[in-house]
């Protein structure tokens, strides 16, 4: 299993964010470039990139992000506020190795389709889920759409993952969370990274014995020290172990 170390961005700061409440981000204050390159000391393969400010229609992140790209030493799969077909392809011919895609996906799911077979391996469907509904614009809009029929819609498209993220249940319910992801993974035909429950090494060794779970968000838990990357990123090596009880 992947381990994603994860910068959000929100004015050019590291961010986290509850229940995607964007008025309410906990800022962390450190260098958003040092940051990336720490994980790539550490021993990360990849990194995620979410940015805030464009998923309410700014740019400012924009140099920031391309720098991060160029120094970060790693590929970086970056999301938010990218709605658009020139949006893509602008960030893939800025060096980024994934694209992550939802507003849009539920827009115009056609596109996304063609968009998955034209950059094989590089875009990843988002799923934000909050009360049974998959929501869009930066977890502001309810779809009409349930979560098993938005990732059913896409049938076989070669997405390279699909990020699942429970934005209703909070952090300290982790098990409600796995439990949702461990469900939606079964509909998946691409594998899934889930993200917003980890909050140590005990959360990534039940992620992977999930099926289907092939990859993990970690952003919160490193900055608040609860989970140091290396220790992350041994816990999700293959090893022996037993199915988690609650699947």
């Amino acid at each position: 299993m992947l381990i994603y170390p994860t910068i959000e961005l929100q004015q050019g700061r590291c961010v986290s964010l509850d229940k995607g409440r964007l008025d309410q981000a906990m800022i962390w204050h450190v260098d958003p470039v040092e940051t990336a390159r720490g994980f790539a000391a550490d021993g990360a393969e990849w990194m995620h990139v979410t940015d805030f400010d464009a998923v309410e229609g700014r740019t400012d992140n924009s140099d920031l992000i391309e720098t991060i790209i160029r120094a970060a030493g790693i590929p970086v799969q970056l999301g938010g506020g990218i709605r658009s077909r020139e949006t893509v392809e602008r960030w893939i011919d800025k060096g980024v190795g994934r694209v992550v895609i939802g507003t849009l996906a539920a827009r115009d799911p056609q596109l996304v389709q063609e968009l998955a077979k034209y950059y094989p391996d590089q875009i990843v469907l988002a799923v934000d889920v909050w009360q049974g509904q998959v929501m869009t614009e930066g977890w502001r809009t309810a779809s009409a759409l349930t979560p098993e029929a938005f990732i059913s819609a896409f049938g076989n498209a070669p997405f390279a993952g699909i990020i699942i993220t429970d934005v209703d249940t909070d952090i300290s319910e982790v098990d409600a969370q796995l439990g949702l992801i461990s469900g939606l993974a079964r509909h998946a035909s691409s594998p899934v990274i889930a993200s917003g429950v980890v909050r140590g090494a005990d959360d990534i060794a039940r992620l992977a014995h999930i099926p289907n779970i092939a990859g993990a968000l970690v952003g919160r838990a490193l900055f608040q020290k609860t989970i140091d990357l290396k220790e992350a990123l041994r816990t999700a090596q293959p090893g022996p172990g037993r199915i988690a009880e609650f699947l």
